[in-house]
């Protein structure tokens, strides 16, 4: 779950940080949101099935993306989980186990394209882009990593009226997860405290590469 919600992340974190060369066709609707996006608040609804097409899971929730590097990845359905990027830390908070595990954000996102924030090069180095056309009123593009090696053999991104409505993620054992946004909000006020956690009183903070500690305050 922590490499899907990463890579949801990421993948727009790294449209909002370079301006490669895209294909025609959807081109516009993505110029538009690497150009002109600084913020994005939605609903999101989650659905992973497997290579038969029957589900495994469904989630749902809120999110919020700010520029550069911090986002609020939040699961209301079917239980709470919350994940915050400050732009240093990645704090991943499970209410049920009473546990916060954190790691350094260029650790938990090394591979994705949210790697891009700390580079000067492009969706291009990492990934080939094909072009989708029109569906369902929306344009899209299909990512594919030139690394072989990572999870995910393609992503799809789909855009409308210059912000992101949907992305499919497909793994290479034939998994595909679907996340579709909805009550989109594009370079809206954000609540700056959204983007900030601080470990409720008495959970397990699990450090990455040290053991839990137990927060005292």
């Amino acid at each position: 779950m922590l490499k899907r919600l990463q890579l949801c992340s990421a993948i727009i974190f790294g449209l909002l940080a370079s301006q490669p060369a895209w294909p025609a066709g959807g081109a516009d609707e993505l110029k538009r949101f690497v150009n002109d996006t600084r913020t994005v608040s939605a609903k999101f609804t989650q659905i992973q099935t497997n290579e038969r097409g029957e589900k495994l899971a469904s989630s749902s929730g809120e999110m919020i993306l700010s520029r550069p590097g911090r986002f609020r990845w939040s699961y209301t359905q079917p239980y709470d989980q919350l994940m915050v990027c400050d732009g240093a830390k990645i704090w991943l908070y499970d209410p049920d186990l009473s546990q916060v595990t954190v790691r350094p954000a260029a650790e938990a996102l090394s591979g994705t394209p949210a790697a891009l924030l700390a580079q000067k090069s492009t969706l291009t180095d990492q990934f080939s882009i094909e072009e989708l056309g029109q569906r369902q009123g929306s344009e899209g593009v299909r990512l594919r990593p030139l690394n072989a090696d990572g999870d995910f053999e393609a992503i799809e991104l789909w855009l409308s009226r210059g912000a992101p409505d949907r992305m499919v993620f497909l793994d290479r054992i034939g998994n595909r997860t679907e996340v579709a946004f909805s009550q989109i909000q594009v370079n809206g006020k954000i609540d700056e405290t959204q983007l900030r956690f601080k470990p409720p009183k008495g959970v397990e903070v699990v450090e990455s590469g040290g053991g839990p500690q137990r927060t005292t305050e």
